[in-house]
């Protein structure tokens, strides 16, 4: 996939867009060294990010402040945004993130379970969120080590579709 000076964009989907996909954005845009433009949005978008989201990826020192929680079809619009990745990160079936998007972006399933659903006590929850911040941190190291300019359409989507099966 040829890459250009602006670098590739990334969509990253959640069902709510407020604790996994907005994650996964602020972890691939500092990963990625300017290679990549993550963006997050949601099927059913909370309207806000999740608080332990916020102070875990301010704990690590990653730019939280800027995140909003905000619904695909945003994304959706021709002429908008040119993306290159659409990579679901929640339990939905991945036929949910074939919409029609614009461009011809290759599309990738990683799910990882929400840990805004765990009950549980104040350090179970923040455990949850650590176990899934983790669990992205490894896939998105991969994901921004991938020697893109030497892989053609065919041999990226398999390498997606590895990092998808990554243990989490």
């Amino acid at each position: 996939m040829e890459t250009d000076r602006q670098g590739l964009t990334v969509l990253f989907l959640g069902r709510h867009n407020s604790v996994r996909s907005p994650m996964a954005e602020c972890l691939l845009n500092a990963i990625g060294g300017g290679r990549h433009h993550a963006y997050s949005a949601g099927f059913e978008p909370a309207g806000q990010i999740h608080p332990l989201a916020i102070e875990l990826l301010s704990k690590n020192k990653l730019p939280a402040d800027r995140l909003r929680s905000k619904a695909w079809q945003r994304f959706a619009a021709p002429g908008l945004l040119e993306l290159n990745f659409v990579v679901s990160l929640c339990e939905l079936p991945p036929q949910q993130i074939n919409a029609v998007w614009p461009g011809n972006p290759l599309l990738a399933h990683w799910p990882h379970a929400d840990p805004g659903a765990v009950a549980g006590t104040d350090e179970e929850q923040r455990r949850a969120f650590f176990q899934t911040y983790n669990q992205l941190f490894r896939r998105l190291t991969i994901f921004a080590s991938l020697p893109l300019d030497k892989l053609d359409r065919e041999a990226l989507k398999r390498r997606l579709d590895d990092i998808g099966a990554v243990e989490s």
